[in-house]
């Protein structure tokens, strides 16, 4: 089944407190809330304050948002117990985690080799809490074509270790449709947004602007089995008020998709 939420860095400007509050006025189900600023790695109060925060007021916790990068976080000094830890005391189900931080054109075989073997071992620690990895669909990483990302998952080959999708930008409908009939057997969550091309640059528009695509994404995935939530991000201006527009529109998408 599909849930509608948000990615809580959507709005690094307010406190935890009041995107609860936001995400409650918009009927959304759950948050995949932040590792960089609304629950830091590590800080265990915060993160059970966070938690205690969205279950009072009736919404599910529904993902981390790490920004762990498998490989090269550990270089940097930030090891995977702590983004565990506050994992748990989010109780969050999924972590999402960085494949590395090289696009795939750039990464040779042994930095492949040391990301899938990275990532092998944290969906192994992590599972062993219960809790599941999913790894970020993204440039800069080696998740940065469908073709890199099915790489990358038989390079892990762990049940525990699953992707995120978004639209990529750059391509049409039909592309993007394949690519994610691709990805299908490994899928977690999928995150939401609409980006339009204005005099070759891109902007953010509303996600009502994108409903036919949108559409058609969640129509191929409504009949996986198991629970999946798709997550609102880049909201055009960082408004709360397009946000809450995006939500309905949201809403209405995933209705029609499971109807």
């Amino acid at each position: 089944m599909l849930y509608p939420g948000l990615v809580s860095v959507t709005f690094r400007k307010l406190t935890p407190g009041q995107i609860v509050d936001l995400v409650r006025e918009a009927g959304l189900t759950g948050i995949e809330w932040g590792g960089d600023i609304h629950a830091p790695h590590g800080d265990l109060e915060t993160a059970a304050e966070v938690r205690r925060r969205t279950e009072d007021a009736g919404l599910r916790v529904c993902a981390y948002g790490s920004y762990y990068r498998s490989v090269d976080s550990e270089v940097d000094g930030l090891t995977f117990e702590p983004v565990l830890a506050s994992a748990l005391a989010l109780g969050a189900p999924v972590v999402r985690v960085w494949p590395g931080r090289r696009g795939s054109a750039d990464a040779d075989a042994a930095y492949r080799e040391s990301v899938a073997a990275n990532l092998r071992q944290t969906g192994e620690t992590a599972g062993r809490s219960g809790v599941l990895i999913a790894l970020e669909f993204h440039g800069n990483s080696l998740t940065d074509t469908v073709d890199s990302a099915l790489t990358l998952m038989g390079e892990v080959d762990h049940p525990n270790v699953k992707l995120y999708w978004q639209a990529p930008h750059g391509q049409l409908t039909e592309e993007r449709l394949e690519g994610l009939q691709r990805v299908r057997p490994h899928l977690s969550y999928l995150h939401a947004f609409y980006w339009d091309s204005v005099d070759g640059n891109l902007v953010r528009g509303p996600l009502s602007a994108g409903v036919g695509p949108w559409r058609a994404y969640l129509d191929a995935v409504a009949d996986l089995e198991g629970d999946r939530f798709v997550l609102l991000e880049f909201v055009r201006d960082d408004s709360p008020e397009q946000f809450l527009a995006d939500a309905r529109t949201l809403k209405g998408l995933i209705d029609d998709a499971q109807s």
